[in-house]
C-alpha cells in the first residue's frame, strides 16, 4: 500500500467518523428538545391543575380566605402556564439555531445562560413571589 492510498483511507475514516459524530449530536439535540417539551407540558399541566383545584375549593368553601387563596393560585398557575409556553418556544429556537450551526459546520457554542438555568431561575422567582403572596402581612 502506498502512502497515497493510506492517506485516502485515513481521510475516508475521518469523514465517516465526523458524519457519525454529527448524527450523534443531532440525535442528542432531538432528545434534549423532547425533554424540554415534556418538562414544559408538565409545567403548564400543573398550572392548569392548580387553577382547577382551587376553583373547586372556592366553590365548596366560599369564604374570603378561600377566594384570596384561589386568586393567588390562579396567578401562580397562570405564571406556570406562561413559563411553559415561553420555555417551549425558546427550546424550539435553540434547537433550530443549533441544528443550523451543525449543518453549516460552524462551531457549537455553549451560552453563559443556558435555557435550563434561565427556566430554573424563573421558576425560583415565581415560587418566591407565590410564597410572598401566600402569607398575609
Amino acid at each position: 500500500m502506498t502512502s497515497l492510498q493510506a492517506s485516502d483511507s485515513g481521510l475516508d475514516l475521518a469523514r465517516e467518523r465526523t458524519g457519525m459524530a454529527k448524527l450523534r449530536t443531532k440525535i442528542a439535540l432531538d432528545r434534549t428538545t423532547l425533554a424540554w417539551i415534556r418538562t414544559t407540558v408538565a409545567m403548564a399541566t400543573f398550572g392548569f391543575g392548580t387553577v382547577g383545584f382551587f376553583r373547586s375549593f372556592r366553590e365548596k368553601n366560599p369564604t374570603p380566605e378561600a377566594i384570596q387563596l384561589q386568586q393567588g393560585a390562579i396567578r401562580f398557575g397562570f405564571a406556570l402556564i406562561v413559563l411553559g409556553i415561553v420555555a417551549t418556544v425558546l427550546a424550539g429556537i435553540s434547537h433550530w439555531f443549533t441544528l443550523r450551526r451543525l449543518r453549516r459546520n460552524e462551531e457549537l457554542v455553549l451560552t453563559q445562560w443556558p435555557l435550563s438555568i434561565t427556566v430554573a431561575m424563573l421558576m425560583a422567582i415565581i415560587g418566591l413571589v407565590a410564597l410572598w403572596h401566600a402569607f398575609p402581612r
